[in-house]
């Protein structure tokens, strides 16, 4: 089993494409690294530190026929809608800081 080479993603919604995209092939090669003994266990910390950007659980009110259409809308993209929804509020918050830095 070689070590797998990630590329870099110009955002979370084309890395969550990536992911899904290869998904079979990275459960192949995580159920050998299991039966090898290889797999390790990560503190919190270390998995924080690896990410580079901390992220913090929020809890918020979504009417029930929009987690519906995002659920709709992130099935076709290929993608969990929980990440489909956080890819939209990245971008949407992105594309208004633009906005007011013009």
């Amino acid at each position: 089993m070689n070590k797998r080479k990630i590329p870099k993603f110009a955002n979370e919604a084309e890395e969550a494409k990536w992911w899904y995209a290869n998904r079979e092939e990275l459960d192949r090669d995580f159920a050998e690294a299991a039966k090898q003994g290889k797999l390790k266990r990560v503190s919190p910390v270390v998995l924080q530190k690896r990410l580079g950007q901390p992220s913090r659980t929020v809890s918020i009110r979504i009417a029930e026929s929009d987690i519906e259409t995002a659920r709709r809308q992130a099935a076709a993209a290929g993608l969990p809608y929980q990440t489909y929804l956080k890819s939209l509020l990245h971008q949407a918050l992105e594309r208004n800081e633009k906005k007011r830095a013009s």
